[in-house]
């Protein structure tokens, strides 16, 4: 199904991360559509048809391990670090996402709100992010760098939830994603869980080329 999927054992400790990485991030939007891929990143934490909204962090966080995401202009990744008995736990977790996020319409309206305020605090209510926004923004004319990763209000405000569900299923796919994963592990035996975590997602549409 095109997922790429890159191993390195290292057995100094007893502990094991692991990261799904989206080829997508501020330079895949449109504009006018600017701030998707953020809005996307948050919503991918409220749920599965098996996994209830939120409750991706608690299992992590109840086996004994950290989790965390992030977007970039590039990029958006998930990612987990657990002891090495309970990776599965995580595996098994993000490739139940990259296939049944639910991107419920329950939360879509909060997480906004949420994402507004995020942007009011680091970025409008912040002088040296706000003035590095303006400087991108000028610098980029004619590229696509030019959208700030977390959208410009005005277009935040205007997003739906069709906008996310269409943007997750064009670019979470796992053709447009790879595995990185290192710690103290058996790479047959990982290699093994990710075949049953993700091997039976089928290849999405070839996302469009950045303009």
């Amino acid at each position: 199904n095109g997922l790429k999927v890159l191993l390195l054992e290292d057995h100094k400790s007893p502990a094991v991360t692991f990261q799904v990485w989206y080829r997508v991030g501020a330079r895949n939007e449109k504009d006018g559509k600017s701030g998707l891929s953020h809005f996307l990143e948050h919503m991918m934490f409220k749920g599965t048809p098996t996994v209830k909204p939120e409750e991706y962090s608690r299992l992590i966080a109840k086996n004994g391990g950290r989790s965390n995401a992030f977007t970039s202009s590039d990029v958006t990744v998930y990612f987990a670090t657990m002891s090495r008995d309970k990776i599965g736990i995580e595996i098994e977790l993000e490739g139940d996402r990259m296939a049944n996020a639910l991107l419920g319409e329950t939360y879509f309206e909060p997480e906004k709100k949420v994402i507004q305020e995020e942007r009011r605090l680091r970025t409008e209510d912040n002088p040296v992010s706000a003035l590095g926004e303006v400087a991108g923004a000028a610098a980029y004319m004619v590229h696509p760098y030019r959208r700030p990763v977390i959208g410009w209000m005005q277009d935040i405000e205007k997003l739906t939830r069709q906008d996310l569900v269409d943007y997750y299923k064009l670019y979470y796919a796992p053709n447009n994603a790879f595995i990185v994963m290192t710690g103290d592990f058996s790479t047959p035996e990982m290699l093994a869980k990710i075949k049953a975590a993700f091997g039976q997602i089928p290849r999405g549409a070839e996302p469009p080329k950045v303009q």
